[in-house]
């Protein structure tokens, strides 16, 4: 059994300790980290997973950026711990948040990511949306929470005014 909830200050170092174990050293430079610096993340959708035994088994972040001076949520990292992949528990974790993101009034997000992957849960490919470089413009993928959320939204991704 699986429990999602919101997550709260305590699991702060055990979530990056995850994203750390999940993804390569070095993560935080790439360009969305810079988009992040700063700034908290949106704190009713970072949603963590805890398995049966209380062990932190996933968790997924959102964070606020601003494209053409319109607020936009940015999506990750979400990650899954190595002894719970396959088992859905990511799919969970993204259907989940994008349906607290819809019912707490937000319209759009986005993330940098594989197109076929993410293609199952709404998202596109933003082809006028410019994030930071590096990045690839074939992974800025957008998704619509709220019809027409996207349309006339062109430029660069900035980081979110306080």
């Amino acid at each position: 059994m699986i429990e999602l909830r919101q997550e709260c200050a305590e699991d702060w170092w055990e979530v990056e300790a995850l994203y750390d174990l999940c993804f390569a050293p070095g993560r935080e430079a790439l360009s969305s980290y810079r988009l992040r610096d700063n700034i908290p993340p949106v704190e009713q959708l970072s949603i963590i997973a805890r398995d049966e035994e209380n062990i932190l088994a996933g968790a997924i972040r959102y964070w606020p950026v601003d494209v053409s001076g319109k607020r936009v949520l940015l999506l990750g990292p979400v990650a899954v711990h190595p002894t719970h992949q396959g088992e859905g528990l990511g799919g969970s974790l993204m259907r989940h948040s994008l349906e607290v993101a819809r019912e707490t009034g937000w319209g759009r997000v986005m993330l940098v990511g594989d197109e076929p992957y993410y293609r199952r849960f709404g998202f596109v490919k933003l082809d006028d949306v410019i994030m930071p470089p590096p990045t690839n413009p074939e992974r800025v993928l957008g998704l619509e929470l709220q019809a027409g959320a996207w349309q006339g939204i062109t430029g660069m991704v900035d980081k979110a005014r306080q």
